[in-house]
Parts: structure tokens; sequence; C-alpha cells
């Protein structure tokens, strides 16, 4: 049984009722740490745990893997559907011959068998909310809307989404179809569409759920001037970790740190209740492997940031204070902007 310890916030307009925090199952397939060291982690009894302290909302996506992700959270739900929210994406396409190579596809019959993949792959009857996980821009997003909205209609979707668009796109697409949740990367060191997408998000009644709001782990404290990341490792080629540009974007963990030792707390935490208070529609997406993490971030829920907090963090971090592209080049190419 689920216990409900967690607050509950309504993601969109549309009636979907989640846990104020859900768990983000990438890393449990790739791209953080190595291959050794995720075939060590038993990553059901991890989702598992995740269920028992009250996280209701876990997100996948076919692309994971590729595929694996999506089978593993089919895994850990199998007996426990009940009272799980099951997201997961299609639209980015890796190459066969060379996973690191990607591509996007919102074409409407890619649409559908994507949907029917992931539905046999997480082994259920319905997909709670299916995002789209990038924008195709050789085809209108009517199109793509509109073979989602199909889906709904079917029954094989219960509400859609969309990831990384524009506010044009996320303002065509709602009025194709009731958009539900737009993911986008949002924290104390990503803030590029709060008064655009977010905003237009917020006028239309779409919830926003945002994914590495603890920066990818670097607002954690955990990484410091001589980590070292393994082979594979995605933060080994992003911007924000390398050289330089680490060193200065420390500076924000650091602030971080004061107030989390005023608060009694630790620096995710405090990470995470800044986004927590952006407002009742914003439901964050926090990876990790390790039980221990689920527990500190959850405890986040309750770590209520006063204005004062908020006023030191804004003065301390400025929206623009990382230092940085957040993504390289070719995955930044695949942005709606």
């Amino acid at each position: 049984m689920i216990n409900s310890t967690i607050p509950q916030r309504t993601l969109g307009s549309q009636g979907l009722r989640v846990s104020a925090i859900g768990l983000g199952c990438m890393g449990f397939s790739e791209f953080y740490g190595d291959a050794a060291y995720r075939a060590s982690v038993d990553s059901v009894a991890v989702i598992h745990h995740a269920l028992d302290i009250g996280i209701t909302l876990l997100d996948t996506a076919d692309m994971y893997g590729p595929y694996t992700n999506e089978e593993l959270v089919g895994r850990a739900v199998r007996g426990r559907r009940d009272g799980v929210v099951i997201a997961t994406k299609f639209g980015i396409v890796r190459h066969a011959s060379d996973p690191a190579k990607r591509g996007v596809n919102g074409r409407p019959e890619y649409v559908r068998s994507s949907c029917e993949g992931s539905l046999q792959r997480l082994g259920v009857d319905t997909i709670d909310l299916y995002y789209q996980h990038r924008r195709d821009k050789s085809i209108d997003i009517e199109e793509t809307v509109g073979a989602m909205s199909q889906l709904v209609q079917e029954g094989k979707v219960r509400f859609i989404g969309l990831s990384e668009v524009s506010s044009e796109t996320l303002r065509r697409a709602h009025a194709t179809h009731p958009v539900t949740a737009v993911q986008s990367e949002w924290s104390l060191w990503t803030r590029d569409w709060e008064r655009t997408t977010f905003a237009t998000a917020r006028a239309l009644g779409v919830g926003i759920v945002p994914y590495s709001p603890l920066g990818r782990g670097f607002l954690t404290g955990a990484v410091t001037a001589d980590s070292s990341f393994p082979d594979g490792d995605y933060r080994q080629t992003t911007p924000r970790f390398v050289g330089d540009n680490r060193a200065s974007n420390l500076g924000i963990v650091d602030s971080l740190k004061v107030v989390a030792a005023a608060k009694g707390c630790t620096p995710a935490q405090v990470a995470l209740a800044w986004v927590l208070s952006r407002g009742e529609d914003v439901v964050p997406i926090p990876g990790t492997t390790r039980s221990a993490r689920l527990d500190e971030n959850a405890a986040a829920t309750f770590i209520g940031l006063s204005a004062s907090d908020v006023a030191q963090l804004a003065e301390a971090i400025p929206a623009d204070a990382a230092v940085g592209e957040r993504y390289p080049m070719g995955m930044k190419a695949l942005l709606d902007d």
C-alpha cells in the first residue's frame, strides 16, 4: 500500500494528481555513473522504496537504455499499478549503430508505433502521461498532437505532455488537445524559460515538471573541483561541469550551503525546496539510484522557504549565475527555441 505522507499536487487542468515530487528513472539505465555500478543497484527495490514513502510519479522514456528503462519501470510497478502515475516519452530516435547519435520523429505513424512499444515494455494497458520528448520541427505540432489525442480517445493514454518546447509550440499544441504538463529543465542554475514557456503554461493551466532540479547532481554539493566522472558519464562533456566553468559554478553551491546550514538541511533539499516554492503547479522529478537520496529528496517537500530565504537565494544566485551551456551543442540543437 502506498502511503500519502508526501503532499499531492495537481498537474494541469484535467485532474491529474501526483505526489509533489516524482522520481526520474533515467539514471538507472545510463548517462550517469558507470555500467558496473548500475549493475550493482537493485533498481526495482529503489523504485519500490519510492512508492513506499509516497512518491507516485515515475518518469521514464523509450530512449533511456534505449528501451530498457521502460522495462525496468514495468517490472517495478507489477502488482503495484494502482496509485502509480507512469510518465513516458517518445520522439528522440537513437541510431541503432551509434546510440550517441540522435534525431527526432513526430510523425503520426511514429507516435502510434512508439506508444504501442511503450505499452508492451511497461506491461500496462494505459500510459498515464505521454510526452513528446522533443519537437520534430519538420512536421506541424498539430499533426503530432493530433495523433496523441487519438491515443487518448482510444484509452491508451490518459494525459499528454510536451518537453522542452517554446511558448508558441505549447499554445498551438494546447489548442489541438489539452496539454496536462510541460517538462523542461528548471533549477537554481537553469532558468531559461521562466518568463516564456513556463509563463505560457500557467496562462493555459498546464502543469510544470522540472527535470534535473538538482543540476545533474551539481547542486547537491557532491561535485567538487577534484571530482572526476567515469567513462560514459554524460557530465564528462557537459559545459557547466568542465574546467573553469566548474570552478565558477561551485560558488552557486557555496551559496546553497549557507542557506542549508541556517535551516538545518542539505544543499540538495534547499535546491528542491526552491523549485517546489515556485508554485503549486510545479512537480520536480529528481533522479537517484539510492534509497537514502530518495528519503532526502522527499523530505524537501516539508522544508518551507521563507520570503527571506527566497530573497537571499535570489541575491546570491541570479538567474544567469551559471557559467556554461546546459547542454553540449548536439543536444542543444534538439531544443525548440
